[in-house]
């Protein structure tokens, strides 16, 4: 049996299980199996591998993709090294651990798709990226990959990190691409929103949360009322899963 898993603190409302449950019987994979496993720290990583010799690969989702990082042997420099985060684990035949990060190209190809799709030119776009956490980091170096400015916000302030309280008319204005890497309004919370002020967005604004569960945040539903184009992040979510599997099964990285 090929074992692949998610670990995290809190995954039962995780939709990788089903992705790759449903993708293993379409696409006639034999012997393969995909888990959840809640871990209370990111220390249980070794005692999880130890236990489980199946093994093969691992996502990693909240609060862990910053966590794991010293607890894996070898980390992948043109990825989870560039971007400072993990979100996917190989574990090799010997036990030893390599962390990659495919956030980056689930969030660069489907931001890329959305606007293509909806026919806007990244030339002369800047971006507001809402949360400095895990996943931020991959939406930063996809950011400065397609040359598109952008600015940080936090609840709490640092250098060249703006605060949301800080957020007025013309900060909003001048950022028509506004991206929430938080967990705000993620299932069950969904009444939770990034604390923006939403009554500048307009019809010229492109709001991509990262949150995919509900299929339509508050985020997102706030931005529609006042004309903005939203995007979720499931089409993320699924480019990001092929990429980990692609790392998990690629012979060239044995």
């Amino acid at each position: 049996m090929n074992l692949y898993g998610l670990i995290g603190k809190t995954l039962k409302h995780s939709f990788s299980k089903q992705y790759f449950t449903e993708k293993f019987q379409r696409e006639n994979i034999a012997d393969s199996q995909y888990e959840l496993f809640e871990l209370a720290s990111a220390d249980q990583l070794k005692t999880l591998i130890s236990q489980q010799p199946d093994l093969i690969g691992l996502n990693v989702t909240i609060p862990y993709k910053q966590e794991v990082f010293p607890l894996l042997d070898a980390i992948d420099p043109e990825s989870a090294g560039k971007i400072g985060a993990v979100n996917t684990i190989r574990i090799f035949k010997d036990g030893t651990t390599k962390g990659y990060n495919s956030d980056y190209y689930g969030f660069r190809q489907s931001l890329e798709n959305w606007l293509d799709h909806t026919g806007v030119d990244a030339t002369g776009l800047s971006a507001l990226i809402l949360g400095t956490g895990g996943a931020s980091k991959a939406v930063v170096v996809a950011l400065q990959d397609l040359n598109i400015p952008f600015q940080q916000v936090s609840r709490t302030t640092a250098a060249g990190i703006l605060s949301y309280a800080a957020l007025n008319e013309t900060i909003i204005a001048g950022h028509r691409l506004i991206i929430n890497t938080t967990p705000l309004g993620m299932y069950p919370n969904t009444e939770e929103c990034p604390p923006i002020p939403y009554e500048f967005l307009t019809s010229g604004h492109l709001l991509y949360d990262l949150v995919y569960n509900p299929i339509e945040t508050l985020f997102m539903k706030r931005g529609k009322e006042r004309g903005a184009t939203t995007l979720n992040g499931l089409q993320m979510l699924y480019m990001q899963a092929e990429k980990s599997w692609e790392i998990w099964n690629n012979p060239e990285t044995e």
